[in-house]
């Protein structure tokens, strides 16, 4: 284990590492973890990792669990990045693929987040874990509490996806349905944590999250042979995996393991929910809340998100943008790559498609860049989406 402390994504303050926390104590921001990289790089190099489970752990230098035995897994990582081509060819793209994190277990990329929170919480001593979810999140978090052996407090908002609910209800956790939203949800749990005795795991709330969704990051460049991509399409709600991809971007660089050349990160949210897209529009560092948030794909239905200057300053720095589509425009998406690679995306993977086609009919994308686009979840825990 080579962390070395917590930094403050805003205001730069240190944190001990050692010790439940949340935001920093100063400004209220996110937390994020910092290694001694060199000390990392010494014993995780490309060649050892040939030899190396196929997980996400496989990364375990740079990732925050101290000890081994409070790894919390049940297999996550290591997802499939998979060649698009007939969907490629419709679009007039040589090289398109899909990140299906739908293989993940739970069924969604969520399962990366929760299994480092949840280990660094089980090895930091909570016992009890609470966090406010429109359902994804609240499925990785029951099932990882219950292989820790913790309990787990959810509050989803009540027009979430039965199947989350379902799923929640299954794996032990105490599950409570609240009329609003996401942020709604966020609010309860923040009123009762305390005199409940919950650590709070919310999107970015707490500083390993994102270290399990950086992986993502590690995970491309590897299977592309250390070259990253040139354009990353990404579903935005919370942000956590852009956020934790433009982290690991920078360890790797650190490492010696790639060069300073970034992906422009594309972020996609739905027309219906749109707080990055208004403020990278309106050149603000960071979003106002979202009024009146609505729409189907209840991952992007973020109307504030916590971590807003960080996704913004990844998308700007790296030259990349931020566009919403609406609801019709990303069922119909799901049809269409479906159809054409066998896949059934989520709803907010779906959303990539047609972000992509409008990145194309401006000049954005050119035919023979290399763009990544992400499914973060399976389109059978939407079935409410597809009713009609």
């Amino acid at each position: 284990m080579y962390v070395t402390h917590l930094e403050c994504a805003a205001c730069g303050l240190r944190h001990e590492a050692r010790q439940l926390q949340n935001l920093c104590r100063e400004c209220g921001k996110p937390l994020l973890v910092r290694y001694d990289l060199e000390r990392a790089a010494a014993t995780l190099k490309k060649e050892s990792l040939r030899e190396r489970s196929a997980d996400l752990w496989r990364y375990r230098e740079v990732l925050p669990v101290a000890h081994e035995e409070n790894i919390v897994s049940l297999g996550e990582g290591w997802t499939p990045l998979l060649r698009a081509g007939r969907l490629g060819k419709q679009l007039g793209l040589s090289e398109l693929y899909i990140k299906d994190e739908s293989q993940n277990p739970t069924q969604s990329f969520k399962a990366r987040g929760m299994t480092a929170a949840v280990s660094m919480a089980k090895e930091l001593g909570a016992r009890k874990l609470a966090v406010p979810s429109a359902g994804n999140a609240a499925g990785a978090l029951a099932a990882y509490a219950a292989r820790a052996g913790l309990s787990a407090h959810i509050f989803m908002p009540r027009d979430t996806p039965r199947a989350n609910v379902v799923e929640c209800e299954q794996t032990g956790a105490h599950v409570q349905l609240m009329d609003g939203l996401i942020t709604d949800c966020g609010a309860e749990v923040g009123r009762r944590k305390e005199a409940e005795g919950w650590f709070d795991v919310s999107t970015l709330k707490e500083p390993y999250r994102v270290e399990g969704k950086k992986t993502l990051g590690y995970e491309l460049a590897e299977q592309f042979g250390w070259e990253l991509p040139d354009v990353i399409v990404y579903p935005t709600g919370g942000g956590t995996g852009l956020i934790g991809m433009w982290k690991a971007f920078e360890e790797m660089e650190a490492m010696g393991w790639i060069g300073r050349k970034r992906p422009r990160m594309v972020t996609v949210q739905a027309a219906g929910c749109a707080p990055i897209v208004r403020a990278f529009d309106e050149g603000k560092r960071f979003a106002d809340e979202f009024p009146d948030a609505a729409t189907t794909a209840s991952g992007l239905r973020v109307p504030k998100a916590i971590g807003d200057f960080l996704i913004l300053d990844a998308i700007r720095a790296s030259n990349g943008t931020a566009l919403s589509v609406t609801d019709d425009e990303l069922i119909a998406a799901t049809r269409e790559i479906g159809a054409a690679e066998g896949l059934f995306c989520a709803p907010e993977g779906a959303a990539c498609l047609p972000a992509l086609r409008k990145l194309m009919a401006a000049g954005v994308v050119e035919s023979t860049e290399r763009v990544v686009l992400f499914n973060t979840g399976a389109g059978v825990k939407y079935l409410e989406s597809y009713s009609s």
